[in-house]
C-alpha cells in the first residue's frame, strides 16, 4: 500500500518541521508541500490534492472559509485542524467547515496520528482532553436552538412586538415608546432576525404565534 501524501500548513517553522519528523518516523506518509497561511490551504489542494492537510487556526487569512473552500474543491482530502486553541467555538466552526479532526498541540503526539487515521475510514477524532467541553458546548448550542423564540427576546423587543400586533408602525412606535425612528428600526431587523422573517408581514405572523396574541385587525393590514 502507497504511502499516504500529508501537506502542512502552520505559520510557526519549528512545529511544521516536529510535525514533519512525527510524521516520517511513524511511517506511511510523504510529505507532499508546506505553507504557512491560510490562502496556502487553497492552493495546495489546488496544485496537490493531498490526501491529508494539518492546519493551524492562527495564521494570516481566513483559515475557517479555506478549510471550506479546500474541502469543497477535494473532497477527498482530510483536514485536521492541529492547534492551540481550546475555543469550543473554534472546534465547532473547523469541522462545520470541513475538518475531519480537532487535535490540541499539548495533547499527547499519538493523537495526531490517530486523527489521521480516523479520517482515512471518514471518522471525526477530537482530542480526548478537549471532546468532553466540545460535547457541552454542542448540547448548550443544541438547547438554545430548541429555546422558544420568545425565551430570547428582550423587554424592549417584546413591548415593539405587542405593539406591532396592534397594527402600529415604526414612526407610532417610537413615540409609543419614546425611542428614535432609526432605534425602533434597528429593532426591527433583529426581531426579523430571530423571528426567522424576511418582511413585516413574516415577522407579525410569527409574532402572533409567538405570543398567542388575537388576531391583527383586518384594517391595518393595507399598512404593513
Amino acid at each position: 500500500m502507497s504511502d499516504r501524501s500529508v501537506a502542512i500548513v502552520d505559520d510557526h517553522p519549528v512545529m511544521m518541521e516536529g510535525v514533519s519528523a512525527l510524521l516520517q518516523r511513524w511511517g506511511g506518509f510523504t510529505l507532499a508541500a508546506t505553507g504557512k497561511a491560510a490562502g496556502d490551504i487553497v492552493s495546495i489542494i489546488c496544485s496537490h490534492q493531498p490526501d491529508d492537510m494539518i492546519v493551524d487556526l492562527v495564521m494570516a487569512g481566513d483559515v475557517f472559509q479555506a478549510i471550506a473552500d479546500a474541502s469543497r474543491i477535494s473532497p477527498k482530502t482530510k483536514i485536521i485542524v492541529f492547534t492551540d486553541s481550546a475555543n469550543a467555538d473554534d472546534a465547532i466552526r473547523s469541522l462545520d467547515a470541513g475538518a475531519k479532526g480537532y487535535v490540541l498541540k499539548g495533547s499527547p503526539v499519538d493523537d495526531l496520528i490517530q486523527a489521521l487515521q480516523c479520517a482515512q475510514s471518514n471518522d471525526v477524532y477530537v482530542s480526548p482532553v478537549f471532546a468532553t467541553k466540545l460535547i457541552c458546548a454542542l448540547k448548550d448550542k443544541a438547547h438554545e436552538r430548541q429555546k422558544p423564540a420568545c425565551n430570547r427576546l428582550s423587554v424592549r423587543e417584546e413591548q415593539i412586538i405587542r405593539l406591532l400586533l396592534c397594527g402600529k408602525m415604526n414612526n407610532e412606535i417610537a413615540r409609543e415608546l419614546s425611542l428614535s425612528n432609526k432605534t425602533v428600526k434597528s429593532h426591527m431587523t433583529t426581531l426579523m432576525a430571530k423571528l426567522n422573517a424576511h418582511n413585516r408581514l413574516e415577522a407579525l405572523i410569527a409574532a402572533q404565534k409567538l405570543l398567542a396574541a388575537p388576531s391583527i385587525p383586518a384594517s391595518s393590514w393595507f399598512r404593513l
